[in-house]
């Protein structure tokens, strides 16, 4: 029998049409004669639409904005057996697979739903997937498994209104310029810009404050841009490595997902010995957030050849520009193969959770 397959995408947060791209990708990647596919669309007030069963791929991304044929739901409705009231007829699913990129879809806040709601998901779970999202975690986590990094300092605003002349000394004393500057709990290069001198601190500032609460500031690194792909749940494993070179000063999200201005060399042109440092270090990142199903890892390189990890992904995009399912092709996995892996281990997990004793 087919997979009842749910393809829950867009959201609240500024990365909506990041997760639209990657909804097409994935549906037009996956076999019909496997799976049946019901898209999921949470639009940009965060109300949840289902629509019905697709029979045939999608060509067009403004078709996934579901308005004629869905039927706007509750969220708890995506399990029948608990909430048949609320279901309008839809048929149960059998495993969801949330390609949502950003704040209240890839924090956490949707794997809670689900595993409140007991259904099987891709991905990872409520913990690896609130800290992959928190850079200020992420690097906390990182830094106690011993993991190489840039240094870093962050910033919630409230503290940072009070004495921005102190915060701008601290980064100045502790990282210098050029460093770069994030919103803590953002992806896709979204309100990221790279300053080299204290005008451009407080104008970055200023704008990644409006993407969040909480910043972090990283030091500039000089090196190349290596990623790696894992897939896994107890025994992840590694792609080969590919090498971001950006035609401008860094990978923003213009370069990510519209232009396409940026070079992705696959294989990366490394040593052995620095693609196992590599893996080792994208195994143990994996690990100390807890992950499952999928993480691509990003790393810088220096010169005299030193791995120094940037961040994981917990959900990386799917869009024909991205790095995740290309480095997978050149491992030997083609894409539609790598989404039913990921199927496949989101339900060994499951299954994993089902054994779990609740009761002494």
């Amino acid at each position: 029998m087919k997979i009842k397959l749910g393809l829950v995408y867009g959201g609240k947060s500024a990365e909506h049409n990041v997760s639209l791209q990657t909804a097409l990708a994935v549906i037009n990647a996956l076999d019909m004669n496997k799976f049946d596919i019901h898209p999921i669309y949470i639009n940009e007030n965060g109300e949840w639409v289902r629509g019905n069963a697709l029979e045939a791929p999608v060509k067009e991304v403004s078709t996934l904005k579901l308005q004629d044929g869905g039927n706007t739901v509750s969220p708890v409705a995506l399990n029948s057996e608990l909430f048949p009231a609320n279901v309008k007829g839809q048929e149960k699913l059998d495993v969801i697979f949330p390609l949502l990129h950003g704040p209240n879809g890839e924090d956490g806040t949707v794997q809670g739903l689900l595993e409140l709601l007991n259904i099987p998901y891709v991905g990872n779970g409520v913990l690896a997937s609130a800290a992959g999202m928190d850079k200020v975690v992420m690097k906390n986590l990182f830094a106690q498994a011993g993991l190489a990094q840039a240094n870093y300092v962050s910033f919630i605003k409230s503290d940072y209104e009070k004495s921005p002349e102190l915060a701008h000394k601290q980064v100045e004393e502790v990282l210098g310029y050029p460093c770069f500057v994030k919103p803590a709990n953002l992806g896709s290069s979204v309100g990221i810009n790279k300053c080299k001198d204290q005008q451009s601190l407080e104008n970055a500032i200023k704008e990644a404050f409006e993407f969040d609460r909480k910043i972090i500031i990283e030091e500039g690194i000089v090196g190349r841009e290596i990623e790696v792909a894992v897939i896994g749940n107890d025994e992840p494993t590694c792609s080969v490595v590919g090498e971001i070179a950006p035609k401008k000063e860094f990978y923003d999200y213009k370069a990510k997902y519209e232009d396409g201005d940026t070079d992705l060399i696959i294989p990366g042109n490394i040593t052995e010995k620095e693609y196992e440092t590599i893996k080792d270090m994208a195994i143990k990142s994996f690990k100390a957030i807890d992950g499952s199903g999928l993480v691509r890892a990003d790393f810088f390189l220096t010169a005299d050849g030193e791995a120094l990890i940037n961040e994981v992904n917990t959900m990386p995009g799917f869009t024909p520009y991205s790095m995740f399912p290309l480095l997978w092709k050149h491992t030997g996995v083609e894409y539609p193969q790598l989404i039913e892996k990921l199927v496949d281990l989101a339900l060994e997990r499951f299954a994993q959770k089902q054994q779990i004793k609740h009761t002494f």
